[in-house]
């Protein structure tokens, strides 16, 4: 058995879910799990629950990562505060603070705290003792205007805070190619494309040996769009005008057009449920009042009220998996009495997401250039995240590489299990993020 101190852990704090790896120096390596709800779970979704339990007279803010906070989101029994995605806000240097129940608390709390769930819940899978830690940062974090150098610093706090002060921070598509070099049998130059779900990352790089043990990367990109933007475009025009986007109420004499500010919400399911403590929910049950229709509204309303967006959302991402493989998917969404039946065809969703997939496919050639290379140069395209399964993503490496080159990688396992093996190379720093 390896003993804990030569095993290396890598971990990959996505924006929807977070996947922890382990690796001794043999080079065997294993993904930690985490059992909820009578199921073994590989995977950890990126999620937050807060809520507060009396102790005698005083009350104390309790929180639970993971499915255990979707859980408890879903049990509603209390009054609860849920995050999700907030990795989005790592490199924004508009976000400061949230109050929860009056505590506050800066990105670093709310990372750490996240952090603590995950471990208690690995429990004593997760070593306490070991060669080193990699952690895996995109290549560029979402936002309009990304602070990288904020997002660092609050990374490395919020790490130390979980008790993490060793680590190595790694762009997460160099863990993915370090993984996919294993399988190399010659001398190789590889494009990673890695779609999570709030950032598409890109990196050229160089194994020298089958074995991934001499390598460089040669260039890099990355762009803010990926997975839950393609969610949303579904939400924006199969889900939104049947809950009331582009419908009219009246104002005095006028007709005006419901405000868009309250579906962009649904940008992330549970920004609906904050709408029940910011006045908006009241200002949707008067425009219902005055809704030339009411009953669109009505609807959005009771998802509002109901927490439904987790169960909308569920539905989203269905269709969107169903069209990789479908020209057409049947989206349904029927809780509460709310019925919204609709089929989508892939042409249609591929024309609402035409515009990210350009920009994806412009950051693609970022990576190209940043490397000096032409796209001839490339031997081996290597493709990892749910979102590479998409048609229209897949095709612009098809087209720029062409089929032969393209190998589809684990969905969301290859970067953990890559960093860990990093941990395990003779110079795990020189793999370390510089750009």
């Amino acid at each position: 058995m390896t003993d804990r101190q030569d095993i290396s852990i890598g971990i990959d704090f996505g924006t929807t879910n977070t996947v922890v790896a382990v690796a001794g120096p043999d080079g065997d390596v294993k993904a930690l799990t985490f059992r909820h709800a009578n199921e073994t779970l590989k995977i950890f979704q990126s999620a937050l629950c807060f809520w507060e339990e009396r102790s005698g007279a005083a009350l104390h803010l309790q929180s639970a990562g993971g499915p255990w906070a979707i859980e408890k989101f879903l049990d509603a029994s209390l009054p609860h505060r849920f995050l999700q995605s907030f990795k989005s806000f790592a490199a924004s240097k508009a976000f400061q603070e949230t109050r929860i129940f009056r505590q506050r608390f800066v990105f670093e709390d709310i990372l750490a705290a996240f952090l603590h769930s995950l471990m208690e819940h690995a429990g004593e899978e997760f070593p306490k003792a070991r060669k080193s830690v990699v952690i895996g940062r995109p290549v560029r974090f979402a936002g309009a205007a990304p602070d990288e150098t904020l997002a660092m610093q609050r990374y490395e706090t919020a790490f130390a805070q979980a008790g993490i002060t060793d680590a190595h921070y790694v762009h997460e598509p160099v863990g993915a190619a370090f993984f996919f070099a294993r399988k190399l049998t010659e001398a190789a130059t590889v494009l990673v494309a890695d779609f999570g779900g709030g950032t598409s990352d890109f990196s050229v790089m160089r194994f020298e040996h089958g074995a991934g043990q001499v390598a460089r990367v040669l260039g890099s990109s990355g762009i803010g769009i990926a997975g839950d933007a393609f969610d949303y475009r579904i939400i924006d025009h199969v889900v939104s005008p049947r809950l009331g986007k582009g419908a009219d109420y009246r104002s005095f004499d006028k007709l005006l057009t419901m405000p868009n500010v309250y579906y962009a919400n649904f940008a992330r399911w549970h920004q609906l449920a904050l709408m029940k403590s910011t006045g908006e929910l009241k200002e949707l049950k008067k425009l219902m009042r005055d809704a030339v229709d009411p009953g669109p509204i009505e609807d959005l309303i009771a998802i509002i009220e109901n927490d439904l967006g987790f169960a909308l959302y569920r539905a989203v991402t269905e269709t969107k998996i169903a069209l990789s493989t479908q020209p057409q998917a049947n989206f349904r969404f029927h809780q509460e009495g709310i019925a919204i039946w609709e089929t989508v065809t892939r042409e249609g969703f591929e024309s609402w997401i035409a515009e990210d997939v350009e920009r994806i496919a412009a950051t693609v050639e970022d990576a190209l250039r940043d490397a000096s290379l032409a796209a001839d140069a490339i031997d081996k395209v290597f493709l990892t995240g749910g979102s590479s399964f998409i048609p229209a993503i897949r095709k612009i490496f098809v087209d720029r590489f062409g089929e032969d080159k393209l190998v589809t990688g684990d969905q969301f396992e290859s970067i953990a299990y890559g960093l860990a093996l990093i941990g395990q190379s003779e110079s795990p720093g020189a793999w370390l993020a510089t750009k």
